[in-house]
């Protein structure tokens, strides 16, 4: 699919916003440095202790700005600053009056506690936890001492260092404060040594560990930071077959959002060497709830069975990726998942899919009555993001404003609940802030009982907002095929094609309103909401693509069909 001028122009703007980014990181430091140079080059050469003073402030004020608001202090960064603000201190001594042995002293003692910050970074880089959960390997340790405390720590000692330089007064003053940075600095070197040799004890252990636990399955996972519900949805249906696993991760955010989220074992493995260490002679199959390159790490493993779960099911480029090959089988919701591979040239083995519903609606509740015998309907509004790329752009946030203020206008309640990722980008985060806004206006105005904020995003699940909600306005996206479990009513957003070419693009959209929002404008939005909200012409045909995208499986064993067809891999 070619990206629209729109889209390419949206991609340059992030391309060189992160750039900017990139390049305004490292200014600051640079900047840093040569302030510490000019200090230490002026109280080299200067005829008086002031013509290094303005320098100096310059390059400790920079350093604060660097370590400033939300950016603590990070050991390791700076080190050639500091240590040429040091030499300044040592120099402004010995040229300007005579340099007090406490002072010199202090200075290097100092300059040893700076200088070994890189070397105190790369001893707790290499302290991680290796499991959480696990029986006979303890628990993953406590989070470890603050390093930039000792950072701080070190800084304040340049600081006195300079002021005793600058002022004359007594370097003993110097001496203690740097005694005591690098008391801290040793201290906390030989904490982390004792837990690098923990972490290697409980590696040395590991296979025979989980050997001892006998897994029968684990699931592979690594993802950004925040993603957590890719996971989290599939968990307590896994949890349900009653065999033993375990949750493999691949870094540290991801260990600690699961760790968080189940009491089945958690174990990080991070390189490829690591893998063997997991792979205990029990198990049977691995599960994969996403496409994550790393995954092929553990697909090698050809004694394992591997089954790729994915994290929702629509219309989006992703969902067919040619990279679903790679599994032995493809759990997926009904026939229009493997139709749809086959509609965009992705050629797969029937043998490869298995139709097993999709679990996690079991719980939503279907539409009691018609849309139009409800007086106040309230809408779920549910944008998803912009995606990684321009091809897969489909979130109609940045109209989602004048969408929301229609429904408002018709006297509709809104539960507003964006994907997760738009705070990603600026942009987005803006029109989620003002639709949010407008919600809470109306509802201090007229008092409707608009959901937003947290308690849509946090307190309440997916199927919650389905069940607190008459109708749906959505965009592509796996949201929408869960919805048309409900038999409610909704409208998708055409943001990447027009109106006109968008059920041939996503088929799923022949059960939907389609609210044309191509060009940036909403032309027919008032059309589309009449029939989403009065006459609903659309009913019949969600009722027979419910069974096509869904599985045609009973209500009642809805949930089941996926317990039966896992446990036959087990």
């Amino acid at each position: 699919m070619t990206a629209s001028t729109p889209g390419r122009s949206r991609l340059r703007g992030r391309l060189t916003e992160a750039r900017t980014s990139a390049v305004g990181s490292r200014l600051p430091a640079a900047a840093v440095d040569v302030a510490a140079l000019a200090a230490l080059l002026l109280a080299a050469v200067g005829g008086s202790r002031l013509w290094a003073l303005p320098a100096a402030l310059l390059a400790l004020g920079l350093l604060a700005w660097t370590w400033r608001g939300g950016r603590r202090a990070a050991a390791g960064t700076s080190v050639v600053a500091r240590v040429l603000l040091l030499a300044c201190a040592y120099l402004l001594g010995v040229v300007h009056g005579g340099l007090a042995p406490a002072l010199a002293v202090g200075v290097a003692v100092a300059g040893v506690a700076v200088l070994a910050e890189p070397l105190l970074t790369s001893v707790f880089e290499a302290v991680y936890p290796v499991a959480a959960n696990l029986p006979g390997l303890g628990s993953p340790r406590r989070r470890g001492p603050d390093l930039s405390r000792v950072a701080l720590a070190n800084a304040v000692a340049v600081l006195v260092a300079l002021v005793c330089a600058f002022t004359g007064v007594s370097g003993v003053v110097a001496l203690v404060v740097a005694v005591a940075a690098l008391g801290l600095t040793l201290v906390t070197g030989w904490q982390g040594l004792r837990e690098f040799r923990a972490r290697r004890r409980s590696e040395a252990k590991l296979l025979a560990t989980l050997t001892a636990y006998e897994p029968v399955f684990l699931v592979h996972w690594n993802a950004p930071a925040g993603t957590a519900y890719q996971l989290a949805m599939w968990l307590p249906y896994l949890e349900r077959l009653g065999r033993k696993f375990f949750v493999l991760v691949r870094n540290q955010t991801n260990f600690t959002e699961v760790a968080g989220l189940t009491t089945a074992p958690v174990v990080m493995r991070m390189g490829l060497n690591q893998l063997d260490d997991v792979i205990a002679p029990s198990l049977r199959a691995a599960f994969y709830v996403n496409t994550a390159t790393v995954n092929n790490h553990v697909v090698r493993y050809t004694n394992l069975t591997h089954i790729q779960l994915n994290h929702g099911d629509s219309d989006k480029v992703p969902s067919h990726n040619p990279v679903f090959r790679l599994y032995d089988k493809n759990f997926v919701a009904g026939q229009a998942a493997i139709d749809r591979f086959a509609a965009n040239g992705v050629r797969m083995p029937a043998e490869m899919f298995t139709i097993v519903g999709r679990p996690q609606v079991e719980n939503v509740a279907i539409a009691a009555a018609p849309i139009a015998s409800i007086a106040n309907p309230r809408v779920l509004y549910a944008p998803t993001w912009a995606g990684f790329y321009a091809d897969s752009n489909y979130s109609s946030l940045l109209v989602g404003y004048d969408i929301v203020k229609a429904l408002v206008a018709r006297g509709c309640s809104v539960v507003f609940r964006p994907h997760p990722y738009s705070q990603r980008s600026a942009e987005l985060t803006r029109e989620c802030a003002r639709i949010r806004t407008l919600l809470a206006d109306d509802r201090r105005a007229n008092g409707r009982p608009h959901v937003f904020g947290a308690e849509a995003e946090v307190a309440m699940t997916v199927a919650d907002c389905f069940n607190a909600s008459d109708a749906m306005v959505s965009d592509v996206s796996s949201v929408v095929a869960d919805y048309l479990f409900s038999e409610k009513p909704f409208a998708m957003v055409a943001v990447s094609v027009p109106a006109a070419r968008f059920p041939e693009e996503f088929p799923l959209a022949r059960a939907a309103y389609v609210i044309d929002a191509h060009g940036g404008r909403l032309p027919g939005l008032d059309t589309a909401l009449d029939d989403l909200l009065g006459a609903d012409p659309l009913a019949a045909t969600r009722r027979d693509l419910k069974k096509y995208y869904l599985g045609d499986i009973p209500s009642d064993r809805y949930a089941q069909r996926f317990l039966d067809e896992a446990s036959r891999y087990l």
